[in-house]
């Protein structure tokens, strides 16, 4: 994993956890549907960040040398992003 990505990413992890035990406390509390939905849709855009984090990472690394490399590993990569780019289009 390149250096600057990890930090980033864990980063982002940490960030996520707040927000997490924000959303439980929240819901404990029964506070505001509203204010929880909101703090469920930013939870929502860090996740999305952090997979953001995860493309880059993996295109940067992994599939750029599947491509140098060509033949089936270049093919094999271009498969598993297509199912990446699916479940992507299914859920959101």
């Amino acid at each position: 994993m390149i250096e600057d990505i990890k930090r980033r990413a864990l980063h982002r992890t940490r960030i996520l956890e707040g927000q997490l035990r924000g959303l439980e406390k929240m819901i404990e509390n029964e506070d505001y549907c509203v204010d929880i939905l909101t703090q469920s849709l930013a939870i929502q855009k860090s996740l999305g960040s952090l997979s953001k984090l995860m493309v880059e990472n993996h295109l940067k690394t992994h599939i750029t040398h599947s491509f140098e490399a060509g033949g089936e590993e270049r093919d094999n990569a271009i498969e598993e992003l297509l199912k990446v780019f699916e479940l992507t289009k299914n859920r959101g």
